[in-house]
């Protein structure tokens, strides 16, 4: 994993007055963009199932000045949805930056999908995001005429194999943002989608083997796994007025991936014997 230091390339008030809420914030990118978002300048709000995770963020967004709220939820949940929504709203007026990074995938062959494995990546990749996207923008960002919301999609854009059902769903997110851009510009709301490519985080080192993740770091033309900080701040100035012209759109953080393709050959033509 990459171990420079890290270093925001933004101004610290870039997002100075703005609400932020991060789903998934407790780890992986939804932790570096809270933190990101907080020292550019906004209060952030985080959610996730376990509260342990979120009370470390809050830490040390709290430890730079900034003001955070954490509130467990499972955002699969409506009206765990509707709390934190709520307290979000009682604690700071309003939200103005949604990020939508909660999400869930596990690697198999197509075949061996089940229809409830399918559902599951669905539900929380898919509906689980419009569920908050929609009690954000019905709650706070229409009433108050302005708001940025951000999918997170997959890099590569073409299909990535043993991720038959999660790059569907990424692919569903992203065609979801150009929508609502086209929708929701009458309210000064823009929409985008940030697809990342592989990113080095602890969940991934967890989840899958050093074997797959060698072979995807040698797929990358920048010749490494990027790093959460990178999307991060890349989500932070597309927040800022900096990205106020920007909408409708993805924009591909992943090394070279997607220009290049997966670089991965198929998988050997079985012949029926």
């Amino acid at each position: 994993m990459d171990t420079r230091i890290w270093r925001s390339p933004l101004r610290s008030d870039a997002n100075a007055g703005a609400v932020a809420l991060v789903t998934g914030g407790g780890t992986g990118i939804g932790r570096a963009t809270a933190l990101e978002l907080a020292h550019t300048g906004a209060s952030v709000v985080i959610c996730g199932r376990r509260p342990e995770p979120l009370d470390r963020v809050r830490g040390e967004i709290e430890r730079i000045g900034r003001r955070c709220l954490t509130v467990p939820a499972d955002v699969r949940d409506p009206d765990q949805v509707a709390a934190v929504v709520d307290r979000a709203i009682d604690r700071f007026g309003s939200l103005d930056i949604l990020v939508n990074n909660a999400g869930g995938q596990f690697i198999s062959p197509a075949e061996e999908i089940s229809l409830n494995g399918w559902r599951a990546v669905y539900r929380l990749s898919v509906e689980a995001v419009w569920g908050v996207t929609h009690a954000v923008a019905t709650r706070s960002m229409i009433p108050r005429r302005r708001g940025v919301i951000f999918f997170i999609g997959f890099s590569p854009r073409r299909g990535i194999s043993g991720f038959a059902h999660a790059s569907s769903a990424r692919a569903a997110v992203e065609n979801l943002a150009a929508g609502l851009a086209h929708e929701w510009s009458r309210f000064n709301i823009r929409s985008i989608c940030v697809a990342p490519g592989t990113i080095g985080t602890p969940g991934l080192e967890e989840n899958y083997s050093e074997e797959h993740i060698r072979e995807w770091a040698s797929a990358i033309p920048l010749g490494r796994l990027g790093r959460p900080e990178e999307v991060a701040a890349v989500i932070a100035f597309l927040a800022s007025p900096g990205g106020a012209y920007i909408t409708g759109t993805t924009i591909v953080v992943d090394g070279g991936l997607d220009a290049w393709g997966s670089a991965e050959p198929p998988p050997p033509l079985e012949i029926q014997p």
